[in-house]
């Protein structure tokens, strides 16, 4: 196989190389050379997605067998579409990696992939969607952007071609939003370690290692689809995902759990200050069964958790991204907290 990255050099596009690499396929990389080096081993070609002489020149360098796109998170629908139609005549397939916002129920519902996605045109600018500054309803902007972005590689390849995948969660070795970071270096400090919510509670998060290969096994597919990327329902736990962080570093810390109504009375921010506790019936009940018939396996959780520990501890740094200041729940605050759970 002869694949195109767009991206390669942080978290799922850095896995996705790596993996067609290890699979012995030819690897061509495009980014802008500013988030660190491709895997060894890679054609790099530098160059920015919305600039259309760039993305002309690549096609250049082609043909590839499928183009895998991992870094177009915050790009319009429009630029998409601008890139899949130069890359079309040079590229057998595409795969998208959107996400589980692109459905107009998350997080409030369940979702399997007949579920109602957002509207958006494949031709969207930047703009659409921005809700306006008093709005207390849903945060449907990004959701909307990544929706648009899939009709802009179905409009670009034709549906038979494309292949797209909506992950919830990715956690693993090379994160840079933060979340399983936070967790590992909260629990490794020890004491009473604030939990949130019911331990029971069932949580879906996927390995970055396990979207890799799943888009990779997409790419050298046939026909087309969309897949939701989750680890399956009820496997894994709250409980269990902080006792794996327990052990992983060897913490002597102790877990105190806190109900919601307690951790909603105190203003915590769902799904940054204490990562991965969201009250929302729908947050983690995602359907994966399509996925998993497609060859979707996932990793147990704690294999996960060990090996990002593993990752930070070698010095294991990740890309600079501002969504890394946005986790994790202040000392006073949950030490406050705690003071009302154990008194």
């Amino acid at each position: 196989m002869k694949i195109l990255v767009l991206g390669g050099t942080w978290f799922l596009g850095r896995a996705v190389a790596q993996a067609a690499l290890d699979r012995g396929w030819s690897v061509t990389v495009f980014n802008r050379g500013r988030s660190g080096a491709p895997p060894e081993g890679t054609r790099e070609v530098h160059g920015d997605r919305t600039v259309h002489e760039d993305v002309l020149r690549l096609a250049h360098q082609g043909p590839w067998d499928a183009v895998i796109d991992t870094s177009a998170s915050e790009l319009a629908p429009l630029d998409v579409l601008a890139g899949a139609k130069a890359l079309e005549p040079a590229a057998g397939r595409y795969v998208y990696v959107s996400t589980v916002n692109a459905y107009r129920g998350w997080p409030n519902e369940p979702l399997t992939e007949e579920s109602e996605l957002l509207d958006a045109p494949p031709n969207a600018d930047v703009s659409y969607g921005r809700l306006p500054a008093n709005w207390d309803g849903p945060d449907w902007y990004y959701g909307r952007q990544k929706a648009g972005a899939e009709r802009a590689a179905l409009a670009a390849f034709g549906a038979s071609r494309v292949a797209i995948l909506r992950p919830g969660v990715i956690l693993g070795p090379g994160e840079y939003v933060g979340r399983l970071p936070w967790w590992l270096r909260r629990v490794s400090k020890g004491g009473s370690i604030l939990a949130p919510g019911d331990p029971a509670k069932s949580i879906q998060p996927v390995d970055v290692r396990d979207v890799a290969e799943f888009a990779l096994d997409q790419a050298a597919a046939s026909g087309g689809g969309a897949f939701n990327v989750t680890a399956p329902l009820g496997r894994e736990s709250m409980g269990g995902f902080l006792a794996a962080c327990l052990d992983a570093t060897g913490s002597a810390g102790r877990l105190v759990w806190a109900p919601d109504d307690l951790l909603v009375e105190h203003g915590v921010v769902q799904w940054t200050e204490l990562p991965l506790w969201r009250t929302h019936a729908g947050a983690w009940a995602v359907d994966s069964a399509s996925a998993e018939a497609a060859g979707l396996r996932c990793r147990p959780l704690a294999e996960t958790v060990a090996a990002t520990w593993e990752w930070l501890q070698s010095g294991g740094v990740p890309v600079e991204h501002p969504r890394w200041a946005e986790h994790g729940i202040s000392t006073q605050k949950e030490e406050e907290i705690l003071s009302k759970v154990s008194g």
